[in-house]
């Protein structure tokens, strides 16, 4: 039931991606992460690890090898001359061991007690893997960053396509009324060809900015493996309440990366202490040749034989103390970059965020002033159909305050954008 429950919330959950008629920031950046191939990475990163974990356990299980040999020496082990006349009066053959010698064996290898060698180099395997991880994190946090540019830029468009449709039907307005004036013989013709052209060329400007739409939602849709039709532009209500304060690194995952560097290197430090750990084992060998065991035997009958033997082994290798400071040193080495490359990251992370907050508030104080310019502007265009209506001024003069409005209305518009995707930048360069 509750692999069910899971299953139709999965379903329930693509199924408002591909049909809802507006997508959020949110929904687009999760389906990019979910949509981007590096995601396959993670099972890739898990398995490997798994694998090798698995490979060194293995350690514990008895190692055995098989082996066969065909020797021919230049001298054997023998009796002296005196000793083998002695054995001849007694009516003893005593042939010796033969030059050439074979045997056909198998080695077991049992550990029993290994220092902690092996649960280290297990522990660098998954710390090995949790790295690979972090820096796979790291390259998919990127995806964020390059969701934000695509869909603040469609937003943006899409203000500009709206205020291209109003500045459209405002010239045609204006078209229609020059119309009937130059119909009454108030216009010269020329007055209604000059607002006929502007919106001619506005309209030009719409098609640029149909095309430029189209190849951002096909870029957008296709990075997140949804159709993205509409991206909803977020309220200023939610943006108003958003972090803008403070200079520290929050979870980033470079973060991350960094923390599982250095639990890496601890790792492999603790192993240079399993290294000096002496060893025990126990072995058992068997082989059929000859000669075996017995030489006396074999001395006097040249006979393939069985052989056995078992026992326990104690190593200690030593020789690793002769590289562990040079080796602690590199791992400190290792410990050290780590640590200067979070103090740039951190570094560098604040900085960006000081010049984030900078934007954001310059924003801020740009649109104070933004509607005020806009109703300014409104009225002053509004005057000058009026005076156009008597006769005060040309139709240039009126194309002029026209172009003025709308260059205001866009001003407006892309600072408001700019605005939002400076915070939501800031919300990447933060992780918040």
């Amino acid at each position: 039931m509750k692999r069910f429950l899971i299953i139709l919330s999965l379903f329930t959950f693509y199924y408002s991606l591909f049909t809802s008629e507006a997508q959020t920031l949110e929904a687009c950046q999760q389906a990019a992460e979910r949509n981007y191939p590096l995601i396959r990475q993670y099972g890739l990163i898990e398995k490997t690890t798994e694998l090798t974990v698995a490979n060194i356990q293995k350690g514990w299980l008895p190692q055995v090898s098989a082996s066969a040999q065909a020797t021919y020496q230049s001298d054997v082990t023998a009796f002296p001359d005196q000793i083998q006349k002695v054995y001849q009066q007694m009516g003893i053959d005593m042939e010796g061991l033969r030059k050439d010698q074979y045997r056909v064996g198998i080695d077991i290898q049992q550990t029993v007690f290994d220092g902690g060698a092996i649960n280290s180099q297990k522990e660098i395997a998954r710390q090995q893997g949790n790295v690979q991880a972090a820096q796979n994190e790291v390259s998919l946090y990127n995806v964020r960053k390059r969701v934000n540019e695509m869909y603040f830029g469609l937003l943006l468009t899409d203000e500009q396509i709206q205020l291209n449709k109003d500045l459209q039907e405002l010239l045609g307005q204006n078209e229609k009324k020059l119309a009937s004036m130059v119909k009454n013989g108030t216009a010269a013709e020329s007055d209604y060809q000059n607002v006929k052209a502007e919106r001619l060329n506005v309209m030009q400007q719409m098609t640029g900015l149909q095309a430029q739409r189209r190849a951002l939602a096909r870029m957008l849709s296709t990075f997140c493996g949804i159709e993205v039709r509409t991206p909803s532009k977020p309220p200023r209500g939610e943006a108003s309440v958003l972090p803008l304060g403070g200079v520290s690194g929050g979870a980033r995952p470079e973060l991350k990366a960094i923390d599982a560097q250095l639990m890496l290197a601890d790792a492999q430090e603790k192993s240079l202490d399993a290294a000096l750990m002496p060893k025990l084992g126990v072995f058992a060998q068997g082989f059929y040749g000859y000669p075996g065991y017995n030489l006396f035997e074999d001395m006097m009958g040249h006979k393939w034989s069985l052989n056995g033997m078992i026992g326990a082994r104690l190593t200690w290798n030593i020789g690793a103390l002769y590289t562990r400071k040079n080796d602690k040193a590199k791992i400190q080495l290792q410990r050290e970059i780590a640590e200067t490359n979070r103090d740039v990251f951190l570094f560098n992370n604040s900085l960006e965020q000081i010049q984030q907050n900078e934007n954001i508030e310059r924003y801020r104080k740009l649109m104070a002033d933004d509607e005020e310019i806009i109703s300014l502007r409104s009225s002053i265009r509004r005057s000058a159909e009026s005076k156009l209506s008597h006769g005060i001024i040309d139709v240039n003069d009126l194309v002029k305050e026209i172009t003025n409005e709308n260059a205001a209305k866009v001003q407006q518009r892309v600072h408001e954008i700019e605005m939002l995707k400076e915070i939501y930048d800031l919300k990447y360069t933060t992780n918040n």
